[in-house]
């Protein structure tokens, strides 16, 4: 079941992931068949596009670093407070 699900989500991902035929001639060579829309206008647009896939892969990173090894060691750590009742 699980296998059927991860599936029909990476195909429904793949089938939207593309752009229309008419979005498609609307954009800059290196972003053909990627995006919707016409695309970025300046380099303004470039450059608030580029801050904001640092910010997110940042984020993304840090989310998953401090998910896997969240590093609280301290006895008086509120995690600690209230998983141990005793």
């Amino acid at each position: 079941m699980k296998k059927t699900m991860l599936s029909l989500a990476i195909l429904a991902t793949c089938l939207v992931a593309f752009a229309c035929p008419p979005c498609e001639v609307a954009q800059p060579r290196y972003l053909k068949g990627i995006t919707h829309g016409t695309g970025p206008q300046s380099n303004w647009d470039f450059l608030i596009i580029s801050i904001t896939a640092v910010i997110v892969i940042a984020t993304l990173f840090f989310s998953i670093k401090w998910l896997l090894k969240p590093g609280e060691k301290s006895d008086t750590h509120i995690k600690n407070m209230i998983l141990n009742i005793e």
